[in-house]
């Protein structure tokens, strides 16, 4: 299958060469705040953004909301990393070569790249971690989602993949995330709510205000309850 992407009326790889052809007039140091976030900064700024939405996530007032969306948080780096071995023998089947080794006229801004062309690593990786991040937090997802479409944009522009790379690569991450998280939810919320619950512990699921605000409603409600009780005994 590594015929795929080859010259022709082939709309991928016209599209690769409108996106990677805007690098010639851009200025030098546009090309290589390109090339160090397709490489690298996208895929940190999702990291910033797990760390967040599990300090978001610990000050949840509601225990089971809590526990939920840290089960989701802590699922998504084993979702990223098991899309990633899922791709391993998918790139090795359809031995599909970079796009520079392809064709001519390829600015090559992806420094280093070798192995095969489809499914791309990095947006597998960024979507993965993108839609985890949705499971867990809604607004941060929808963040982390963007990050990923542009993370896939910067791989085409740096000449590196070809647009399916990129759409493959986020079908990948999506598919992996999603299809395991039933098992792994159903696995990793029973432990994190012991440690909810426990008093040493709990620290670590939730933070020390939402175990305080979690406190007094239930004391509200044990009040609210004997009222009720003393008013149907009168």
């Amino acid at each position: 299958m590594a015929g795929l992407g080859r010259e022709g009326t082939n709309p991928d790889v016209s599209l690769l060469q409108d996106i990677n052809g805007l690098a010639r007039s851009a200025p030098p140091w546009f090309n290589r705040a390109m090339e160090f976030a397709g490489e690298y900064g996208i895929i940190i700024a999702l990291v910033l953004l797990m760390l967040w939405c599990c300090w978001t996530v610990r000050r949840l007032g509601d225990e089971r909301e809590s526990v939920s969306a840290l089960a989701a948080l802590v699922w998504t780096p084993f979702a990223a990393g098991a899309a990633l071995l899922v791709n391993m023998p998918i790139r090795d089947f359809v031995e599909r070569p970079r796009p520079f080794a392809e064709h001519q006229g390829i600015q090559v801004l992806a420094r280093g790249e070798t192995g095969f062309s489809f499914v791309s690593d990095h947006a597998t990786l960024a979507m993965a971690l993108g839609v985890g991040l949705f499971m867990a937090h809604r607004r941060i997802g929808f963040a982390a989602i963007g990050l990923a479409l542009v993370e896939g944009y910067c791989r085409v522009y740096l000449g590196g993949h070809y647009p399916t790379d990129v759409v493959g690569g986020f079908a990948l991450g999506t598919a992996v995330t999603l299809l395991f998280a039933p098992l792994a939810l159903a696995l990793l919320t029973p432990p994190l709510t012991a440690l909810a619950r426990s008093r040493r512990a709990r620290r670590l699921v939730r933070s020390r205000r939402a175990v305080a605000r979690s406190g007094r409603r239930e004391q509200d409600c044990e009040q609210e309850l004997e009222r009720h009780e003393t008013g149907l005994a009168a």
